[in-house]
């Protein structure tokens, strides 16, 4: 049975940061494309950074340069390091896992992000 749990989720202040892990089981993560996706109220799920099992890693232009996705394939983890955090990063953010960005077919339950101004 695979499972993503994230945790880190959290009340920050503007500009401040967040750093989101993901524990998978079930799947060894080295062969699998992971991703963190975010989804705020209101709004359709958006893909927030990925990185594949060759370590590249891709993001979108409203996290570049302020987020950083990574990966501890020993301990079977994904994080994603967030700074620089404004109000509009405020959303549940979600791990998926898949063969590629464009078949991800596992997902964590998500967890909140909340940034005040």
């Amino acid at each position: 049975q695979v499972q993503l749990v994230e945790s880190g989720g959290g009340l920050v202040q503007a500009g401040g940061s967040l750093r989101l892990s993901c524990a998978a089981s079930g799947i060894i993560i080295n062969i699998y494309t992971m991703g963190w996706y975010r989804q705020a109220p209101g709004k359709q799920r958006e893909r927030v950074a990925f990185i594949t099992a060759g370590q590249s890693t891709d993001y979108s232009d409203s996290v570049k340069g302020r987020f950083t996705i990574s990966k501890d394939n020993a301990k079977n983890m994904v994080y994603l390091q967030m700074n620089s955090l404004n109000p509009e990063d405020t959303a549940v953010y979600y791990c998926a896992a898949g063969l590629n960005i464009f078949d991800m077919r596992y997902w964590g339950q998500g967890t909140q992000v909340t940034v005040s101004s």
